[in-house]
């Protein structure tokens, strides 16, 4: 089975599931950038090496999200099960797509970057690894906000088309107020801690 119909195959599948699952009633949603409202990034963790278990090629696919993710907006949950975003800040792109070009570079800067790419760039990969958003926000509720990650990953193989490895990584980092600035700080230092967790991990299987 080629790498184009296995991810397709499979993505196709997370994306039925994940829009089945979508929140109703949260707004809108913007699909990219309010020039008007200040503009955030997340960085990709250095510094840092991963295992080599291979000389295997993995690519990374898009992650599929809840649409109350798939947004440049940033979610802010006041009380268990509500949904808010912040007024005074945004990411400089969808969150799916940011994650997928940081998560990359976490690779690379892990000491991987002759084994990842990204997923259709023409390459014929061993591996694929699928990633799944399930939290990226701020919790503010009980008087203690925090910066919540929370991401389901799978490995699959690209010609078996099986799922050899997956695993679910979290963070949680204390956010000093709700405001943009610090907001952000908080949500980039508790990705920072996923990325170098995924890295580490797939690292050690191919």
């Amino acid at each position: 089975m080629t790498f184009s119909k296995t991810y397709r195959r499979l993505a196709g599948r997370a994306g039925v599931m994940a829009l089945a699952l979508a929140l109703g009633g949260c707004g809108s949603l913007l699909s990219g950038g309010d020039k008007s409202v200040p503009t955030f990034d997340l960085s990709a963790p250095a510094d840092f090496n991963a295992p080599r278990r291979g000389s295997g090629l993995i690519v990374i696919g898009p992650p599929t999200a809840l649409q109350v993710l798939d947004t440049a907006r940033i979610v802010v949950e006041p009380a268990p099960g509500q949904i808010t975003y912040l007024d005074n800040a945004q990411w400089s792109d969808r969150l799916p797509a940011l994650f997928q070009a940081r998560l990359i570079e976490a690779f690379e800067n892990g000491n991987r970057a002759r084994s990842v790419g990204r997923a259709g760039d023409g390459l014929s990969p061993d591996y694929i690894l699928l990633s799944d958003l399930r939290a990226f926000g701020i919790r503010a509720f009980d008087g203690d906000p925090r910066a919540v990650v929370e991401v389901s990953v799978k490995i699959v193989g690209n010609s078996s088309g099986r799922i050899v490895a997956a695993e679910v990584f979290s963070a949680s980092v204390p956010a000093s107020s709700t405001s943009g600035p610090q907001a952000t700080q908080a949500l980039d230092a508790a990705s920072d801690e996923v990325f170098v967790k995924i890295v580490r991990w797939a690292s050690a299987r191919f």
